[in-house]
């Protein structure tokens, strides 16, 4: 054994760098990929609805009756019926008793306009209240729903003089 690798050994190492050369480039990353917020988004990427809301395709309304059967079957919140969300979110933190955790709580639960939670009957309420944590009664107590109704509707005079400064 120790002859056969003294004799081969250039064709050896030549074998070695060969394969390295190959698995490099079989093996290297591809694309430079850096991501930033100016990036431009594919049209793809980009929210085909006309006001840009989104659940207004038959795809979106067949994906949530699916969704409910399927949250009935399994006796589960699968699809809640709350209002769709239109145009850019909201800031949250503008509503008294709001702040940066309860609003990206509430972003996490689909309700990220003003007009979404303006929208939020009792029982919604009472079903979000409960998923809520440390924060449970804070909705109701801050009369967050009716502060909503006031900026969705952009009433922001009427808002100051009920609930003080934005």
């Amino acid at each position: 054994m120790q002859e056969l690798i003294s004799l081969y050994w250039p064709v050896i190492l030549a074998a070695l760098v060969i394969g390295l050369i190959v698995g490099y480039l079989a093996f290297r990353p591809k694309q430079r990929i850096s991501l930033s917020d100016d990036t431009p988004k594919r049209p793809h990427m980009q929210s085909k609805s006309a006001d840009g809301g989104e659940g207004n395709t038959i795809v979106d309304a067949a994906a949530a009756g699916t969704a409910d059967i399927a949250g009935q079957l399994l006796d589960a919140d699968v699809h809640e019926n709350l209002p769709g969300a239109n145009g850019d979110p909201d800031d949250l933190t503008a509503l008294k008793g709001v702040g940066p955790k309860l609003a990206s709580t509430l972003s996490s639960m689909g309700l990220t306009t003003y007009d979404q939670i303006s929208k939020l009957s009792d029982t919604q309420l009472e079903a979000i209240d409960e998923k809520l944590g440390a924060f449970s009664g804070r909705l109701k107590r801050d009369r967050v729903v009716e502060q909503a109704a006031y900026l969705a509707r952009g009433n922001t005079a009427g808002y100051e003089a009920k609930f003080g400064k934005l």
